[in-house]
């Protein structure tokens, strides 16, 4: 834990990046009836029925020292996902940086073994 500590405080070098990863599935929703609408001062007015419109799931970057976001939506979470994110961070994102440091939880595709396959 120190030593993710030690890299919130390091300070911004291009060649030595460092961001944060994470994913999170998202339930797709689709509206079953009209808005109600709003009154005057008051909030436009949502019914409670809805119906399921799959699921998808989001793969962002974050980069705290730069401001930065990539997000990538796609329909499954899969080792081969999370390797496709990591090619494009070297390969697109940072092609001339000698290390990159990522900060990711311990999910269990976030493993060397996944990008492999």
């Amino acid at each position: 834990m120190e030593d993710v500590l030690d890299i919130y405080h390091s300070e911004y070098d291009q060649q030595n990046p460092w961001l944060c990863f994470d994913e999170s599935c998202k339930q797709l929703v689709k509206e079953t009836k009209e808005k109600i609408p709003a009154e005057p001062r008051e909030p436009e007015r949502y019914d409670y029925q809805y119906e399921r419109n799959g699921v998808a799931n989001m793969f962002m970057f974050f980069e705290p020292l730069q401001g930065g976001r990539h997000v990538e939506v796609t329909q499954q979470r899969t080792a081969s996902d999370y390797a496709h994110q990591m090619k494009y961070l070297v390969d697109e994102r940072y092609p001339d940086a000698q290390k990159i440091r990522v900060i990711q939880d311990n999910l269990n595709t976030h493993v060397k073994a996944s990008l492999y396959n």
